[in-house]
């Protein structure tokens, strides 16, 4: 009687800690997916934002104007703006002062910004440590699953007479799986976390320069 080593028959007659490892590799590749999908909406609307923002910064409107427009928009604001948006607030309110210096009114704007800054990229960072685990983990988890079920069969050799390779072939088949799943869920979860870091650290930048180019004008701004 020849066996059954079909992909269904073979999850299905592993034994239950290999069908424990594949059930939790699975339900990270089902998570992994569903933040990849998630993370790359979040980033190029981040980027969208973004661009959108700067073309209405530097098309000549008034600042004050800007920071009412944003206001309004209340929790639709993100990224560029709600930088923006904090530095703004905090020079006008600082520059109601008059013994507050200059210098300390735009150090004080400028903290405010670093302070969006770091919010933002703490939400654009959400998951992305997710990811990392499942790539750098579930090879690993995979190969323990192959080693248990490879152990099994080889232990199940003592109990016959005669090895056969039919005897071994589906025990080892079976726990190959573990392995081949543990990198299906790995690869995606590298290939997505290695891009989206790579995209953070350009929006990480794209904002830095902002930050700075906007000290810049409310420097000249307090001394007015």
């Amino acid at each position: 009687m020849e066996n059954d080593l079909s992909f269904i028959h073979l999850i299905v007659s592993a034994s239950p800690l290999v069908q424990l490892v594949m059930a939790a590799l699975l339900l990270a590749s089902v998570i992994s997916w569903t933040m990849i999908f998630d993370r790359a909406r979040v980033l190029s609307g981040a980027r969208k934002a973004a661009e959108r923002f700067e073309q209405r910064f530097w098309s000549g409107i008034d600042l004050g104007e800007l920071y009412r427009e944003i206001d309004k928009e209340e929790g639709e604001a993100a990224g560029m703006a709600n930088i923006f948006h904090a530095g703004f607030r905090e020079f006008a309110r600082l520059k109601k002062n008059p013994e507050i210096e200059p210098m300390a009114v735009v150090e004080g704007a400028r903290r405010s910004m670093k302070v969006a800054l770091s919010r933002e990229l703490d939400e654009l960072e959400n998951h992305l440590s997710f990811l990392a685990t499942v790539g750098s983990t579930s090879p690993y988890v995979g190969l323990f699953g192959t080693v248990w079920g490879i152990m099994n069969s080889f232990r199940a050799l003592g109990n016959v007479k005669q090895a056969t390779l039919s005897l071994v072939a589906p025990g080892i088949a079976e726990a190959l799986i573990a392995t081949a799943m543990g990198l299906f869920a790995a690869i995606p979860a590298v290939v997505a976390y290695n891009r989206y870091s790579n995209d953070l650290e350009r929006l990480n930048g794209r904002y830095e320069d902002f930050l700075d180019e906007f000290t810049t004008i409310l420097q000249r701004q307090a001394h007015m």
